[in-house]
Order: structure tokens, then sequence, then C-alpha cells
């Protein structure tokens, strides 16, 4: 997360940060310039460090049907990109459909995302993060659940 961080964000970037421990918010200030966001809405990067417990997608900024670019990027550690339920991703960019497990989201986390796919252009894009591994799911992205066998 800390690459993606130091990669993205510049001093024109406002990050919110789910665990209020400063540091963090110092070190990337130090690096890029970025500061820190006051509110959801005005987080141009939100770091998630504890999925379970995170706020909706719909509180952070989803941009306008005129700049859909101002909305937020949410950056969600989890604790594996490979255990959890079976997920079939589909949309630009995918070939036909990538079949996708991510654990530690919180149950009502891909209900919210369909609100969210829902209201393209506008609405929060994802990046979840495990050590050093990183996966994207724009807004652009259908998501269904696929039955266990």
């Amino acid at each position: 997360m800390a690459h993606l961080l130091l990669a993205l964000s510049d001093d024109d970037c406002a990050v919110w940060w789910q665990d209020s421990d400063a540091s963090a918010a110092r070190w990337l200030r130090f690096h890029t310039g970025a500061t820190v966001a006051a509110t959801l809405g005005n987080a141009m990067f939100a770091v998630v460090t504890d999925a379970l417990v995170m706020p909706g997608l719909a509180e952070f900024a989803q941009g306008s049907a005129a700049a859909p670019e101002f909305s937020s990027t949410l950056l969600i550690e989890v604790p594996s990109l490979v255990d959890g339920p079976s997920l079939q991703w589909r949309g630009p960019g995918i070939r036909d459909a990538a079949e996708v497990r991510i654990a530690g989201l919180p149950p009502a986390f891909w209900s919210h995302w369909q609100a969210n796919h829902a209201g393209f252009p506008q609405g929060v894009d994802v990046i979840f993060t495990c050590g050093s591994q990183a996966l994207g799911l724009p807004r652009t992205t259908r998501v269904s659940r696929l039955e266990e066998v």
C-alpha cells in the first residue's frame, strides 16, 4: 500500500486515513506533499486498514456526472486476495470473466459495490492490497457471486 501511495499521490491529493495514527500521514506528506483529508467526502484517496469497520462506499467522494474523476479511490488492506468467497468479475480490461477471491470484507461490501457500479460514471474505485500484492476494482467492473460446488 505504501508503494501505491507514493506512486499515486502528490501535493494536490488529500488522503483520508482510517487509522488515527498520524505518523503514516506525516510520512506520506514528507515524501509526496499529500495532505490529510478533513472528511471522507473530500478525499482523493482513502486508506482503509480494517475493512470490517470501514465506512460505506457511498460516504466517500462520488464525483459528479460532469466530473466523475473527482471521486475517491479506496486502498483497502485485506488478509488475502486468494482465500475469500468466489466472485466473478466482468468489465473493461477483463477478457470474458475473472474469478476473484478476496477475504476480510464486511458482508455488505458487495451489495454496496452493486450500488456503486449502478451510479456510473460516478462512484469510487478500489485497490485491494495484501502485503506486496494489489488488485484493482474500477467502478466499471460488474461483480457476481459464484455458487460454491
